[in-house]
């Protein structure tokens, strides 16, 4: 499959007809449906869609954003994607934003937050910029193995810490990373 205008040939070159899942996210400072790629097979990590930028350089990607996930259908159809649905999954950005804003007076909204996490790992992985993300550890691993039984009420400050700095580098990224609003 050829390079057409700064979209993606094979993607990430894994496969030549990926099935893509459109996917709304609703923040504070920006919302918009992206595409995420899950892995070919079990145990390779999911991503967001992503192109190259385009521009003369030819460093850096972008994510192409839609208002809805139908709009995703003839953009993928043009360049030989597959859209496996056009109904979109909800991630309630917003949500965790808040929390974020007010973590001591607020309650973890647990869902959204790992959705928030799981959201922010697969977004740095398709612009391939992971280094935007703090390294995760052992710590990371323990918070979020909490968050995802529903005990994040039991985190250690350390656990929590490193919850709240992964978020918030997490969201300065979506609020700040190249985008292509509903593009050809």
């Amino acid at each position: 499959m050829e390079d057409v205008g700064g979209t993606p040939g094979s993607v990430t070159g894994r496969r030549s007809r990926p099935g893509l899942y459109p996917y709304r996210v609703r923040g504070r400072r920006r919302s918009g449906t992206v595409l995420w790629l899950p892995g070919r097979r079990d145990g390779e990590p999911d991503e967001v869609f992503a192109v190259p930028n385009g521009d003369a350089s030819g460093a850096g990607w972008r994510v192409p954003v839609f208002t809805t996930g139908r709009q995703a259908g003839p953009y993928t159809r043009r360049h030989g994607l597959r859209l496996v649905s056009a109904e979109a999954n909800v991630l309630e950005l917003v949500r965790a934003e808040r929390w974020l804003a007010d973590p001591v007076r607020r309650a973890v909204p647990a869902g959204d937050v790992l959705g928030a996490w799981n959201f922010f790992e697969d977004l740095a992985r398709g612009l391939r910029t992971v280094d935007a993300l703090p390294p995760q550890g052992p710590v990371h691993d323990s918070a979020y193995e909490k968050l995802f039984g529903g005990e994040c009420g039991e985190w250690t400050p350390a656990e929590r810490a490193c919850v709240l700095e992964l978020l918030t580098a997490g969201a300065a990224l979506w609020n700040t990373c190249p985008v292509v609003v509903r593009p050809r």
